[in-house]
């Protein structure tokens, strides 16, 4: 079976609507993205404002998303290594 030229007009045109949807979803999202991580920013820099360490925050924040048993592994490696070159 064989599309007519009307019917391969209507399909290039809704495959351009859906192309042209998911560019600018995705550039919202981008946008999005771009406004948190300037509050994120923001945040931190308050923080550090009111005499908190961002190294710190970022650190604690990082070790709060990871698993509770992947990073008491990966504690416990880092504290092996440490008293290996006599740093504790």
């Amino acid at each position: 079976m064989t599309r007519t030229p009307a019917a391969e007009t209507r399909a290039t045109t809704i495959a351009k609507d859906q192309l042209k949807s998911i560019i600018e979803r995705v550039e919202r999202l981008i946008e999005e993205k771009k406004t948190i991580a300037d509050d994120i920013s923001d945040v931190y820099a308050e923080a550090k404002g009111n005499g908190f360490d961002v190294k710190a925050l970022r650190a604690i924040i990082k070790m709060r998303q990871q698993d509770p048993i992947e990073r008491e592994a990966h504690e416990t490696i880092l504290d092996t290594y440490m008293q290996a070159l006599g740093m504790l």
